[in-house]
């Protein structure tokens, strides 16, 4: 099928014809979509392109199966094909990241997370975790979260002077609190977590060691990083991010703990599980197994650096120095700004970023005083390290733009054509 302009939509599949001819509406939608990533710069630290083929496994008719329970052991019929497909995935992913156990059913991130706690805690017990406004996540103990009105969440934090994690803080809690679960883990923290200290600490303490690897675990998988496996009770993550996968969770476990992970996915925190999107799973590991993927994670955390080296170029700060990650943390009160306000200018000249609290940030999170920006979708595209110092010098132009004169309207028009023209024939999903 073609879209208006006749670009083919490969990844759409055969009956996109079908939707534009029933619901014209949801066919724009698509098609908008498209148009915004193709036409800007996608710079969200938790998001990538699925290839066309992750995009065909989810467009699928697996959509339609119903299978509770686990392949060989299921509570429907006709489940034959869908066992392989979960078996495939599953095989893929213990290969991929040398665990012992694989669950690939959670329906996302937050999924599995709840399935560590119905594992290994019960409610009220102490949780030793990273503090959200310091990088944490909200299912690690946030009071809006079931986390936290559940579970007794103690944080942690990061040092005030280098803004990396405080491990002398974390023992001394951990001593004083005596949590069944410690978490490793975030989704703003830029650097590499020390996962030997983490598992010293809950082994003093007769703790399990989790570590949420949601947001780097794709760049584990392409050997860009330490992997935690080898130090931890139970890994959670999703498949999208740098994983470049479908939205979606997985979790990897050691052996003597995966009949309580498998119990509780299922049938304690779920039902059904999303048979299209383990496919897709499975679909994007195999990419992730390869050669050009680990070349590819390489570049996601040098870009990743170059980025937030052009940003302190450019007059803002890197929250702890840089980045070892896909993600940077930028610090940009010295532009006399929020992050607000740098996320709106910057969405007006075609660059998507989000606003981010920073450490022991003076603002509130609805304004925050910080951005966080990340390589993995641009890397996706092809961009190298020069490409990102050319992305820091169009996000500082748009930061500095104020939208309500005419000055500054002007600009970021100036911006957003130079967007175009720095996308060049590197558009996400290429016609």
């Amino acid at each position: 099928m073609t879209d208006p302009t006749g670009d083919v939509l490969v990844f759409w599949g055969p009956d996109f014809g079908e939707l534009e001819r029933t619901d014209p509406e949801i066919a724009d939608v698509l098609l908008g979509e498209l148009d915004r990533l193709r036409g800007g710069l996608q710079l969200i630290a938790s998001e990538n392109l699925t290839s066309p083929a992750v995009l065909a496994a989810l467009g699928s008719t697996l959509s339609n199966k119903y299978a509770e329970g686990y392949p060989g052991h299921r509570y429907y019929g006709g489940c034959a094909e869908v066992d392989r497909a979960e078996n495939l995935a599953i095989e893929r992913a213990r290969e991929l990241f040398g665990a012992d156990h694989a669950n690939v059913q959670p329906h996302s991130g937050a999924s599995a997370n709840l399935a560590v706690y119905a594992a290994f805690a019960e409610p009220g017990d102490p949780i030793l975790a990273m503090s959200l406004p310091h990088g944490g996540h909200l299912t690690h103990g946030s009071k809006v979260s079931f986390s936290g009105r559940w579970f007794n969440p103690i944080p942690y934090h990061v040092d005030k002077r280098t803004e990396l994690i405080d491990y002398d803080e974390v023992r001394d809690l951990a001593l004083a609190h005596r949590p069944r679960i410690i978490v490793a883990g975030a989704t703003a923290y830029p650097r590499l977590i020390d996962f030997a200290a983490f598992r010293q600490i809950a082994d003093e303490v007769g703790a399990i060691l989790w570590v949420d690897a949601a947001h780097f675990i794709g760049l584990v998988a392409g050997k860009a990083i330490p992997s935690p496996i080898p130090y931890a009770d139970v890994v959670s993550a999703t498949t999208h991010k740098v994983l470049r996968g479908p939205r979606g969770g997985m979790l990897l476990c050691r052996a003597e703990h995966a009949k309580a992970v498998d119990k509780a996915v299922f049938p304690f925190t779920q039902g059904g599980p999303l048979m299209h999107s383990i496919a897709a799973k499975a679909v994007a590991f195999k990419e992730a197994g390869t050669a050009e993927y680990q070349s590819y994670a390489a570049q996601v955390t040098a870009n990743a650096a170059a980025l937030a080296k052009a940003l302190e170029s450019a007059g803002m700060r890197a929250v702890s120095g840089g980045t070892d990650t896909h993600l940077a943390l930028i610090d940009i009160r010295g532009l006399g700004i929020t992050g607000a306000d740098a996320e709106r200018r910057c969405d007006l000249a075609r660059i998507t970023l989000n606003k981010n609290a920073i450490p022991y940030d003076p603002a509130p999170p609805m304004l925050a005083s910080g951005i966080r920006v990340g390589s993995a979708a641009l890397t996706t595209q092809g961009f190298d390290e020069h490409d990102m110092a050319q992305v820091g010098a169009l996000i500082s132009r748009a930061a500095r733009a104020e939208p309500t004169s005419d000055a500054g309207a002007r600009e970021l028009a100036a911006v957003a054509a130079d967007v175009h023209a720095l996308l060049g024939h590197r558009r996400a999903y290429p016609r």
